[in-house]
């Protein structure tokens, strides 16, 4: 079952809403402020809701709910305890602006990530919340997992990895597909395990042994239902077409073999889809080339290489092992962008005055060759100390490399000064052996080297959507919708709470960049980013003109890297059709929506992905290090515990509530992101840094239990002030009741005072 798309949430939430009457299409769509031009795109969405029964058609042709007049959609989100809530998808029913308490007794068998459909219902959280039962679920986020098989009593038994089911399924008699106990296996869920009835599964495959080499891999393949051997059809398209390249044959292409292109990419990078070229008049004008690998001339629309790259949407890159989206005699070799070699692009090329400003573009279909490739590291090294590489660089390229870092500041500073939002948020890089294993990690930054590159792909990004846009043509853009006002206004609160300047307009965007600023090198700037990255809304692919808030872009797409991006591929494809033919018949809104969806699930599952590879191989690199003493900063504040990050390695771990009730008796104070000590005022905040001990690392459920070590905390924020009244012990406060805090853990000599003291007394 596939996930509702917006419109259709739209669509459904009204009809479900109190009051409704029904109504025929037309006037439902007026009623949803729908133009005319997007009625055909409404028509498709109200098919698919018929057809799947969400909605029904009377016999005088209106349409009606198929549940009660209070039913809403939202995404499931199983808790610990075994309830739940429902995230409510946009745009929100009246009276309605929180997650909806899901009791377990009411969540029938949803899991987490599952879309479903709730009703609402009388009763009430004792903090006034609202609270739904799941009436019908839409669709599922999975029906495959992964986990660990055991037999017992007789029969075998699964423990899902990770956390989403507490309890074992049941798959049946023992040995099936040949697994044997603490083999990973793979299983088709059959019956969802709810409150009233056990789950159960059959195996569809088994992965080997627990700990083997290369099984974790396959986990997360499995688990993300990641695509691995291509088609034998994609495979002979694509050995065909390598067949027929003639790298001397220009056909009727712009030849630029002579011209003076490189690329910069990651050292270990396997494909290169750009290529630069930079050159400067006697006035002082730029002439920036962005050469983008022509991917389309190998990928024919309608293929069954097309149906593969277009099912796969992106490729993945996992730790140790690159799922690329086409084959790789296209992918490494014949699209890539490799140096010495004549390569067919599509050129984009941008005009700047001399400082700057945009004057005007045009595009070509090119052929290429690369004079030499750079990798980041190296450049970085030319922008610390350009005057040793003087020496070894050809004097054209060393003259290309200045002028290109000197555009690209200078087209930075331009593009923050129009508004231009951007977050600083390393990337963790694991660290491996030989064999495979690994040894280490570490955060990678966004250095300059990758800035360089990173504004020039923007250029073009920009420059071909504008293009498109012009002339007045649908196709699949890369936007980022405007942040909801009250997402802003908690992002305002939290960066006061913890001690910075208060924004004077949340909205700004010149404040939301001051911010930024200001915290950089701050203990708390990791904190600060996330908040205001969850703050924000996410980027899709869609053909609607949202636009792009973080670049404070009215027209983005993504043109640069068809190799490894299916919408890149459309838009190529686009301008296939008016460099050739100066015309397009692309799809219509309707179909492009539904692409667009498809492409944004792709690559939001394949980050998930990689994620979860790296969280387990930082785990495994853990799970020797039980009893070691690490020093730490505290990444998260919930109410179960404090997330932390190892200093020495980027690997994160919970010191729960529980691991500190030798200490005192903490609670959630949710006005100021700390847990604080009742009896103590102890208080432990984000960005605070601390010793902490490995007590455990559990595998299966991916998880690193930590305990506090050192009594000694490094606060990196002021301290909340108020004074809770007594919450009777429940372990959490009540809002604006929150304690001064002291100065750290009191000694067991300071305790032993104490009580010596009140005995006097």
């Amino acid at each position: 079952m596939p996930h509702l798309t917006e419109l259709q949430t739209e669509i459904l939430n009204f009809v479900n809403r109190g009051g409704y009457e029904p109504v025929r299409p037309k006037l439902l769509a007026k009623k949803l402020g729908l133009s005319k031009k997007n009625l055909d795109v409404f028509l498709a969405e109200l098919d698919q809701l018929i057809e799947t029964k969400k909605l029904i058609v009377t016999e005088t042709g209106r349409l009606q709910s198929k549940t009660s007049a209070t039913a809403i959609v939202g995404i499931y989100k199983k808790i610990a305890s075994g309830s739940g809530f429902v995230i409510l998808k946009p745009p929100l029913p009246p009276n309605i602006e929180e997650d909806l308490f899901i009791d377990f007794r009411d969540a029938r068998d949803a899991q987490s990530g599952d879309e479903v459909i709730v009703e609402l219902i009388s009763r009430r959280r004792a903090n006034g919340g609202r609270c739904g039962k799941i009436i019908d679920i839409v669709a599922r986020s999975s029906t495959t997992f992964v986990g660990g098989y055991y037999i017992y009593n007789g029969q075998g038994y699964v423990r899902i990895d990770g956390n989403k089911f507490p309890d074992p399924i049941w798959v049946g008699d023992p040995g099936a597909k040949g697994a044997k106990s603490d083999d990973k296996v793979v299983i088709e869920m059959v019956k969802f395990p709810s409150a009233y009835d056990r789950g159960e599964a059959i195996i569809t495959k088994v992965l080997g042994q627990r700990g083997e080499v290369g099984v974790d891999t396959l986990t997360v393949i499995h688990e993300f239902d990641l695509p691995q051997e291509y088609p034998e059809e994609a495979l002979a398209v694509a050995r065909r077409k390598a067949a027929e390249f003639d790298e001397k044959d220009f056909e009727d292409r712009l030849d630029l073999t002579n011209d003076l292109i490189v690329t910069i990419d990651p050292i270990d990078a396997r494909d290169f889809d750009d290529a630069i070229s930079l050159t400067r008049d006697e006035k002082g004008h730029w002439r920036l080339g962005v050469h983008i690998a022509d991917v389309a001339y190998f990928v024919e629309e309608g293929s069954a290489l097309d149906e593969e790259a277009r099912l796969r949407a992106t490729s993945v890159y996992l730790p140790t092992l690159v799922i690329p989206m086409l084959p790789e005699v296209i992918s490494n070799s014949l699209a890539s962008l490799q140096e010495g070699k004549v390569r067919y692009t599509k050129s984009a090329y941008m005009e700047y005055s001399p400082d700057g400003a945009l004057i005007g573009t045009d595009f070509a279909r090119t052929a290429i060759k690369v004079k030499k490739r750079f990798h980041y590291e190296q450049v970085m090294e030319f922008i610390k100390d350009k005057e040793k590489f003087r020496e070894e660089l050809d004097p054209e390229i060393f003259t290309l490399l200045e002028r290109m870092y000197e555009l690209a500041m200078m087209l930075r500073r331009r593009r923050y000064k129009a508004g231009s939002i951007e977050l600083s948020m390393p990337e963790v890089k694991l660290d491996f052996n030989k064999e495979g294993q690994v040894t280490g990690a570490h955060e990678a930054h966004h250095d300059e080297s990758h800035q360089l590159i990173e504004e020039f792909m923007l250029a073009a990004n920009i420059a071909v959507a504008t293009e498109l846009d012009d002339r007045g043509i649908r196709f699949l853009r890369r936007a980022h919708d405007t942040p909801a006002i009250e997402k802003l206004i908690d992002f305002s609160r939290f960066i006061e709470v913890l001690g910075f300047q208060k924004m004077k307009n949340p909205q700004s965007r010149s404040e939301m960049q001051r911010v930024i600023k200001e915290v950089q090198g701050h203990p708390l700037e990791r904190a600060v980013n996330f908040a205001l990255l969850r703050s924000m809304r996410q980027a899709e692919y869609t053909p609607l003109e949202i636009g792009h808030y973080a670049l404070s872009a009215e027209n983005y797409c993504h043109f640069t890297s068809p190799i490894r991006r299916y919408p890149d591929l459309t838009v190529h494809r686009i301008m296939d059709d008016i460099l050739l033919r100066e015309n397009h018949k692309g799809p219509g809104e309707s179909d492009l929506l539904q692409q667009g969806q498809h492409c944004s699930d792709k690559e939001r599952n394949a980050a998930k992905a990689e994620r979860e590879l790296t969280k387990m191989k930082l785990l495994a690199f853990m799970s020797d290090k039980v009893n070691q003493e690490f020093d730490a900063f505290i990444t998260g504040v919930e109410r179960y515990g404090a997330f932390c990050q190892m200093m020495a390695v980027p690997a994160e771990g919970l010191l729960s509530l529980a691991s500190l009730e030798r200490i005192d008796q903490f609670y959630y104070d949710r006005d100021h992101f700390a847990l604080i000590g009742k009896r103590t005022n102890t208080f432990l905040r984000l960005g605070d840094q601390i010793k902490v001990r490995i007590v455990r690392v559990d595998m299966d459920r991916r998880e690193m239990d930590l305990a506090l070590v050192d009594t000694k905390i490094k606060h990196v924020a002021a301290p909340p002030k108020k004074k809770p009244r007594d919450d009777g012990g429940r372990g959490h406060g009540k809002k604006g009741q929150s304690p001064a805090a002291g100065d750290g853990f009191r000694t067991d000599e300071q305790k032993r005072n104490s009580r010596k003291n009140r005995k006097r007394k």
